[in-house]
């Protein structure tokens, strides 16, 4: 037989691969990031501009120093209306976009 592989050889990185294990466990778990939490102090002021449906607001945020505009539905939880999933928020710069090919929106829809 050759030297390479050999029994020993086996046994030497067996050893050595149960070390590295047991020095990972002896290691602490690594620490998850947080969210921060979103409450009244997240630097964000909120404008209600209008109500476009049932549950469905439109929205301008001043969050983190930028402007947004934000079209969202809202769900009732515990006696408030909680913002979710299904929405778009726009910065400034795309509602100029949206705002200035409104009337291309509307003939396509057919409303001249």
């Amino acid at each position: 037989m050759s030297g390479r592989g050999g029994k020993r050889a086996v046994a030497a990185r067996e050893e050595e691969e149960s070390a590295a294990d047991d020095n990972y466990a002896q290691q602490p778990p690594a620490k998850k990031p947080t969210r921060a939490d979103n409450s009244s102090s997240d630097n964000s002021d909120e404008i209600v501009v209008c109500e476009i449906g049932r549950n469905r607001r439109v929205t301008v945020r001043n969050w983190r120093g930028k402007i947004n505009v934000d079209i969202r539905e809202f769900y009732p939880k515990d006696g408030n209306l909680l913002p979710g999933k299904k929405g778009i928020t726009l910065s400034l710069e795309q509602w100029n976009m949206l705002r200035d090919h409104a009337e291309e929106i509307d003939k396509a829809l057919g409303h001249s």
